[in-house]
């Protein structure tokens, strides 16, 4: 961690879970974090306080799917705050929806954000910019969060690729950025059922297909650096309800350490335990690019637990507008609700031999 001298480290913090996977909202105990915009407070948490990521992420004071967000102040006025998502893996990305939906929820909750029945209208920003929160409030308590995302794109050029796996073959994928750069697969192409008793499989192969799709076409943003593909969708086959909405099932799979090709012990990952909310919008995107989602139109998606996002597109942009790099995308929505798990101070003692954390190789 950053140097604190000889006192003891305290991080004031709100868990919650989105739809099964948690996130932990750091609120107080924030040294400074230079920078003028919420972009460059990233890249700054990035090079000079990974330590803080790793030690609310790592054991023993985390596991493998936790999540963190820093509440900072807002360079945009409209913004009630910022703040900077932080993975496993030192990956800090743009921005995520469920750890969104946890901020807003906590924020809310404890009174940072005046809460207003029955909805309350604000913004917050991330380093994908700003994103506008819509949340249902009844007794006290938030009961749903609508956030309307930056927008999302899938290229033409980023479509029915065929990469070349070790020990799979040639797998079709997709890529498409939600706040996220996603590589998306069919899982039947794979053989795959969304179950979580194959969760294990599912990670494997889905780490594999990402990182060999991020070394044979790797992607960046139109507007800013930020390169990819960085993390990966399977879905099912699309369905139509009875009240006509899309529904799909997926899996998305996130990194939990650099995977060697060498070394197969390092061909793992982990499972995003809700429906995830920047890959909700990658997929809405890349359904848009193929004509089967329309403008307007409610796409439910499932996780690999049961739970639900409820996604919607609510028009089409135009991102990288008058530039070289401009591509058509749309400004997406999603839907879904978070619980607070527990209020906690989380210490560090000067004398604790593990100021960083630390991974073990049955579980990480």
């Amino acid at each position: 961690v950053d140097s604190h001298g000889t006192a003891t480290r305290t991080l004031q913090v709100i868990d919650c879970h989105a739809a099964g996977e948690p996130a932990r909202v750091v609120v107080g105990g924030l040294p400074h974090v230079p920078g003028v915009t919420v972009r460059e407070k990233r890249l700054y948490m990035m090079n000079h306080l990974d330590g803080l990521r790793k030690l609310l992420l790592l054991e023993p004071r985390g596991y493998p799917c936790q999540n963190a967000n820093y509440i900072l102040p807002p360079a945009d006025p409209e913004a009630a705050f910022a703040f900077v998502i932080a993975e496993q893996n030192r990956i800090y990305p743009a921005m995520s929806g469920h750890n969104t939906i946890c901020v807003a929820t906590a924020l809310l909750q404890t009174g940072m954000v005046p809460m207003v029945e029955p909805v309350t209208k604000f913004a917050l920003e991330a380093p994908a910019g700003l994103v506008r929160i819509e949340a249902v409030c009844e007794h006290g308590r938030v009961v749903k969060v609508t956030l309307r995302n930056t927008a999302a794109f899938c290229r033409r050029e980023d479509m029915d690729l065929r990469i070349s796996v070790p020990q799979l073959g040639e797998v079709r994928v997709d890529v498409a950025f939600g706040g996220m750069h996603y590589v998306v697969v069919d899982a039947a192409d794979v053989g795959l059922e969304l179950t979580p008793e194959n969760g294990r499989e599912i990670a494997r192969i889905g780490e594999m297909i990402k990182v060999a799709t991020r070394e044979q076409h790797p992607v960046n943003h139109p507007e800013y650096d930020y390169a990819g593909p960085d993390i990966l969708a399977f879905r099912s086959e699309t369905r139509r309800m009875p009240n006509g909405a899309l529904a799909a099932r997926n899996a998305v799979v996130m990194s939990n350490n650099e995977l060697a090709w060498d070394k197969p012990s390092t061909w793992t990952g982990m499972l995003d335990r809700s429906p995830c909310g920047t890959g909700t919008c990658a997929i809405m995107a890349l359904l848009h690019a193929r004509g089967e989602l329309a403008i307007g139109e409610d796409f439910e998606h499932e996780s690999i637990i049961g739970t639900k996002f409820i996604g919607r597109l609510l028009e089409e942009v135009v991102v990288g507008e008058g530039t070289e790099k401009a591509v058509h995308g749309v400004s997406p929505s999603v839907s879904g609700r978070a619980w607070i798990t527990q209020h906690a101070m989380v210490v560090c003692d000067p004398s604790d031999p593990f100021p960083e954390g630390f991974t073990v190789g049955d579980i990480w």
